[in-house]
């Protein structure tokens, strides 16, 4: 790995907590991701299952967490399973963690080989009355492929039918969604990549680029900075692309007179930066581009003051609408006394503004949360608002990193340039 390990005291804890949570007699078991095959005999390359991650600290597939805070035995309360080591792995992939680095990184005393996994589970199921297990209950996801923690729910359902199956995922995602400084930091050290693969690009865009040799640059800068490169796949989209929520293929030559619009961020440490900016290609806004650029950064700047502990999200939203159909009303877009006689399922704004302004964010890029919850100190949100005029193949979208703070919000890319001037001072420096 890249990236400076995390300390396996954060690990420890975030452990500690979630069997606080537990009734007596539940033991917890959580499975790595698979890797994923390609074609031919190929492979993706491996993701750990963020919850494992967070509660172990472990990069490496074939890896399993046991938690049984009751085992009669106390070197079963804490079990890391991992895959064993070989010759013949070594050879061709390379050492998997030995017993002793498994401890080291996870806290955890009690790490065996991943085949003993099912005669120690088979003996702690005796004491067992409950098994909470998890799954991935992201209210967004789709989740078309199984995974090895869905194969294993249906081994226990056969295996073990008179036992009570629970759900571990709500307890995680409440603890994942207020971040703790060790995360914060991985956070910054994320949004430190991405500040330095933006400034990189204010010095080379310029007419007859590509939108690919702009995500080229940014890689570079990433990955020279110990990630693992893209936080997600990067949105590097110049005129009219650029009104395509999620266009990824990155292709056409940035024109003189068009706008570049940049939805990239790199991670770091599984913690993921999420930033966008949008600039003119010559360095220079017209008239028309700077008012609409101007009324979406007066947009993120008074929702990012918005988001405050015991805030609603969906009420959140609700103004942010408000807000923004004010600004839209204000570029001519729309007309005020069309506004007043809309219906209020469809509003006119939606055609410039079409999507939510906030998302939680950390080991995931759309982070686990619970929508019930209101906004709470520690919660670090993304604040992206923006206008997509496609009549005019002009499209602006800006977004920061919010950390929700007792008395005042933190700015975690503060630093990354945003205003108009400056962006234009630094683009005139090539």
């Amino acid at each position: 790995m890249r990236y400076v390990q995390l300390p396996a005291t954060f690990f420890t804890t975030n452990r500690e907590r979630l069997v606080a949570m537990i009734p007596e007699k539940s033991l917890v078991v959580l499975n790595a991701n698979d890797i994923m095959p390609t074609n031919a005999d190929g492979s993706m390359g491996f993701m750990q299952n963020s919850d494992l991650y967070y509660l172990s600290g472990v990069d490496q597939e074939d890896t399993i967490l046991l938690l049984f805070p009751g085992a009669s035995d106390p070197k079963r309360r804490e079990v890391l399973f991992v895959r064993e080591t070989n010759e013949y792995l070594a050879t061709w992939e390379g050492a998997k963690l030995s017993k002793e680095e498994g401890r080291a990184v996870s806290g955890i005393e009690t790490v065996l080989w991943l085949s003993d996994f099912d005669r120690v589970f088979r003996d702690l199921m005796f004491e067992a009355e409950t098994l909470y297990l998890n799954s991935n209950e992201h209210v967004r996801a789709g989740n078309p492929v199984q995974t090895r923690d869905s194969r294993f729910i249906e081994t226990v359902r056969n295996q073990y039918p008179l036992h009570r199956l629970a759900r571990i995922a709500p307890m995680i995602y409440r603890m994942r969604m207020i971040k703790s400084p060790e995360e914060v930091e991985a956070l910054r050290e994320a949004t430190r990549s991405t500040e330095a693969g933006f400034r990189r690009v204010l010095q080379f865009v310029k007419p007859g680029v590509t939108e690919y040799d702009v995500e080229a640059e940014l890689s570079h800068e990433y990955i020279k900075r110990r990630s693992r490169g893209f936080s997600y796949p990067p949105i590097i989209a110049s005129g009219l692309n650029a009104c395509v929520l999620h266009y990824l293929e990155n292709n056409a030559t940035c024109e003189d007179g068009e706008m570049l619009l940049m939805d990239v961020a790199a991670e770091y440490a599984y913690y993921h930066s999420d930033m966008t900016r949008t600039i003119p290609v010559n360095g220079k806004f017209t008239p028309r581009q700077r008012q609409v650029y101007e009324a979406v950064l007066r947009v993120l700047r008074a929702c990012s003051k918005m988001l405050r502990p015991g805030v609603i999200p969906s009420e959140y939203q609700e103004e942010v609408n408000k807000i923004m159909e004010a600004e839209i009303i204000g570029l001519g877009l729309i007309d005020p006394e069309e506004v007043a006689k809309q219906d209020p399922d469809k509003p006119l704004y939606k055609k410039y503004f079409m999507h939510g302004v906030s998302h939680q964010i950390g080991l995931d890029v759309h982070d686990v949360y619970d929508p019930t919850l209101p906004y709470a100190e520690g919660m670090v949100l993304t604040v992206e608002p923006g206008i997509y005029i496609r009549e005019e193949k002009l499209a602006v979208r800006l977004e920061n990193l919010i950390l929700i703070g007792r008395d005042d919000n933190e700015d975690l890319m503060e630093g990354v340039p945003l205003e108009a001037d400056e962006i234009e001072a630094l683009m005139q420096q090539q």
